[in-house]
């Protein structure tokens, strides 16, 4: 469908031959979902409304009505007003630098650090930066005077958000939808190259102006048809709750707003949110002997994204409630326990894991009552946060957690992190050491140091939400970075002279001797090697030649697997799914590199 609308071929069949799966594809699983896919399904749809197959095209070499017809303008005004419209300008937030740190930090360049601080830079030039972009690009290439320069900055950040961010295809193809903002005779405006009458001269009359393209909610309609429980999972669903021609926004679909608007993922407010997730935890109880199990996160599904969106979370509840019964567990019950931190605020729960999600009530027209608000109340502590970051040394990191009042945290100190505290900055907890069966209360500033290797319980009991930081070092690699610079200290004196006794066989290898026959590599003098050899690469310089074909080696890759993967899923809709093993054999084959 594709190749038939790119070369006008049979243009109305391929437009409904690349329209149909791929919106069924869209539909069929809503964890895929996102404003790209969203926006590239709306293009299409419009495409095929489009006489697109007027000029330069199969078509017209075989039908002569269509060869140098006549276009008119509405069908470069939809689609000038559909690239456009998806660019409304980003959240208050984000715009003075609240949001999305991580990103900003990503698009600073050097040459702006030079004349202006760091914080100002990310708030005059990437987010104000970004704020005018996003409002003023839609008309300036609406008009000819402002149309060049508006294409220079618009080219620019496509191809900076290219090479800064893995966000997929969007840079390719929003660069080229920029041609249907020139003029009518672009790009044959040169007498010399129009043998013919300008088959691309519009109708009289002025553009209509672009109509606002609903936000639409999200919804779950029909019956499930994709197996994930060895049967209908009603996780694999995705539909649409207002006719897709809709002029009039829909009703707010609270059932599926959490920290974010349930309309949020039709919209185009790209990289607002930046989330973190500390730690999930899945608990199981059987209804029937109360015995208490834990599930790996993400079990019987190879998506991450149930664990910010309610309507996922009471689905995924559903298809484990009907999957946990074959491993001897009756009428199951599901406790999830959700801790993410939204834009570099305290990580906390998402889900109020006392609530058995397989039973709890949920609705696309009501609030969800077992989300837990996010403490917006504690926003202002990020400044403070960040302050406290930046006191650290290299070795030692931290986790800001607030929880609410009658919650606990279980947590568990590995043996690594040999020295680890955790610190109250606001409220009033109690900390359980489980296998000394000690408790001790602590205050706002008080502090205590935590056993590694052993499991506690951190208790809000203050009638406000608690804040509190963890403080640890991972004793075991800032030992391993200690050893590997005292390796590289020894070769230096070795090859200075400085160094008097001579080199165990073990160590030879560092000054690029081979290891003695007989004698065991040791495994932080292979580590030390690795480093090393990955530090001559990346001081190589690679010429333009080698950059082009380790590109060209990921896209067929990737293209390999896209192709592979489509075959095996549709032999599995025409024959049905192989066993799991041979399934996981298939899968491994099509990722191959």
């Amino acid at each position: 469908g594709a190749l038939g609308i790119m070369l006008g071929c049979c243009y109305r069949l391929s437009c409904v031959a690349f329209l149909c799966p791929y919106w069924y594809l869209l539909l069929l699983d809503k964890t895929s979902w996102n404003n790209h896919s969203y926006l590239y399904g709306l293009l299409a749809f419009q495409l095929a409304l489009l006489g697109a197959d007027r000029y330069g095209s199969v078509d017209g070499l075989f039908r002569p009505q269509k060869r140098n017809a006549h276009v008119p303008l509405w069908n470069y005004a939809l689609l000038r007003a559909q690239v456009g419209v998806p660019a409304p300008g980003p959240p208050w937030g984000w715009v003075w630098g609240e949001d999305e740190e991580g990103e900003a930090d990503a698009e600073e360049g050097p040459v702006a650090r030079l004349v202006l601080s760091e914080e100002l830079t990310s708030r005059l030039v990437v987010h104000g930066g970004g704020l005018v972009l996003d409002l003023s690009a839609g008309f300036l290439l609406f008009f000819d005077a402002t149309r060049p320069l508006a294409l220079v900055f618009v080219t620019y950040f496509h191809c900076m958000n290219s090479q800064l961010f893995s966000i997929g295809a969007p840079p390719a193809p929003f660069k080229s939808p920029s041609a249907i903002a020139g003029a009518p005779r672009y790009p044959h405006k040169s007498p010399p190259f129009r043998t013919t009458p300008n088959p691309l001269i519009l109708g009289r009359g002025t553009p209509q102006p672009p109509e606002i393209t609903p936000r639409l909610g999200r919804g779950t309609w029909g019956p499930p048809n994709t197996p994930c429980c060895g049967g209908p999972c009603p996780l694999l669903v995705r539909g649409v709750e207002t006719p897709l021609c809709s002029v009039t926004p829909p009703a707010s679909p609270q059932g599926y707003n959490n920290w974010t608007n349930g309309l949020y993922g039709y919209s185009w407010d790209m990289m607002v949110h930046s989330r973190f997730h500390q730690h999930v935890k899945i608990t199981y109880r059987d209804g029937l002997t109360g015995e208490v199990g834990y599930l790996k996160p993400g079990a019987f599904t190879q998506s991450r994204r149930w664990r910010d969106h309610a309507d996922m979370l009471k689905q995924y509840s559903v298809c484990l409630s009907q999957l946990l019964p074959r491993y001897n567990v009756s009428q199951p019950q599901i406790y999830f326990d959700v801790w993410v931190s939204i834009n570099e605020r305290f990580q906390q729960r998402l889900v109020d894991p006392r609530v058995d999600l397989v039973r709890a009530p949920w609705s696309p027209w009501t609030p969800t009552p077992w989300l837990l608000p996010l403490l917006v109340d504690l926003s202002p502590w990020r400044q403070r946060l960040q302050e406290l970051e930046a006191q650290l040394d290299g070795h030692t990191d931290t986790v800001f957690i607030a929880d609410f009042p009658g919650l606990h945290l279980e947590n568990f100190v590995s043996e690594d992190l040999g020295n680890t505290s955790l610190r109250v900055l606001r409220g009033q907890v109690l900390v359980e050491l489980v296998e000394q069966q000690q408790n001790r209360s602590l205050q706002e500033g008080e502090g205590m140091q935590l056993p590694a290797g052993q499991y506690h319980k951190v208790h809000t009991v203050s009638a406000e939400p608690s804040c509190y930081m963890y403080l640890y070092v991972n004793t075991t690699a800032l030992q391993l970075e200690r050893n590997l610079t005292r390796l590289r200290e020894l070769r230096e004196r070795v090859r200075n002279g400085t160094e008097q006794s001579p080199l165990p066989p073990e160590l030879r290898p560092i000054l690029g001797e081979p290891l003695p026959a007989g004698v065991p590599l040791d495994p932080v003098v292979s580590l030390f090697l690795r480093r090393e050899q990955r530090e001559q690469r990346r001081e190589r310089d690679s010429s333009p030649a080698q950059r082009l074909r380790r590109f060209l080696r990921r896209k067929f890759f990737l293209f390999r697997r896209s192709a592979l993967m489509t075959l095996i899923a549709l032999r599995n809709l025409a024959l049905g799914r192989p066993a799991p093993e041979r399934l996981a054999q298939e899968v491994a084959f099509a990722s191959w590199r």
